[in-house]
């Protein structure tokens, strides 16, 4: 089974901050960024499943976080499994930003 990935609009925004910031101090960098994070998400279209529960599966087994390294820190993708075949990606954060909750 594979799942279609879809990205809230809120989420875009958060990807297009996060690769500005980047873009300002080197374009290298911002395009590795963007190809470590392309990389992370084909997990979700096999395994959301294997992804660690969002906040420690308070809000439910299906809100989820994908980890993405990069660097010495990375990028913390907040998801949702929407259904049998869909998972929505919610928000997009640097991991020494603040959480999402």
């Amino acid at each position: 089974m594979s799942y279609r990935v879809r990205f809230t609009e809120e989420a875009r925004k958060d990807l297009e901050r996060l690769y500005s910031f980047l873009l300002e101090k080197d374009l290298e960098l911002a395009a590795e960024a963007v190809d470590a994070t392309e990389q992370a998400l084909t997990v979700l279209k096999k395994f959301p499943f294997s992804c660690r529960k969002a906040g420690g599966g308070r809000h439910g087994p299906f809100l989820r976080e994908l980890i993405v390294p990069f660097g010495s820190a990375g990028y913390v993708v907040l998801f949702e499994i929407s259904g049998r075949d869909t998972v929505t990606i919610l928000a997009v954060r640097h991991q020494r930003e603040s959480d999402f909750y």
